[in-house]
């Protein structure tokens, strides 16, 4: 005579469609992070060796006019009068472009006139900043 035991032992099972699952999702996440930190609109060349200074990234300019007459250079307060004298120290003579930030309730001739006095202060180039 058999004698059966009273509790059923299961055994453990690892599942393995759910961690393939997951090992594609990391492979496709490590694959897209090592994309992005290419340059993919080079050509791949073997570069020479050298000891030059490394290259910072610059933010451009900002010239901010706000629905009431408010005149800003990045975020520093300013006056018509005072925009060329704080914006010359401030040009690159490799950069001289300004990206124009006007509220879309500014005044257009206080706009036009901050341009006129950036051009002034040596500015070649107006970027005009817009939502889409």
């Amino acid at each position: 005579m058999k004698i059966q035991r009273a509790r059923h032992f299961r055994h453990g099972r690892i599942e393995i469609i759910p961690m393939i699952d997951v090992m594609f999702f990391l492979l496709v996440t490590f694959m897209l992070a090592s994309l992005s930190m290419q340059s993919l609109n080079s050509i791949a060349v073997n570069l020479p060796k050298g000891n030059a200074e490394s290259m910072e990234h610059q933010e451009p300019i900002t010239l901010t006019v706000t629905h009431d007459s408010k005149i800003f250079i990045d975020k520093t307060p300013t006056t018509l009068e005072q925009l060329a004298f704080v914006l010359k120290p401030m040009l690159k003579t490799n950069d001289l472009g300004v990206v124009v930030n006007a509220d879309t309730d500014a005044p257009e001739g206080t706009v036009v006139e901050a341009m006129i006095e950036a051009r002034r202060a040596g500015v070649e180039k107006f970027l005009i900043a817009v939502k889409h």
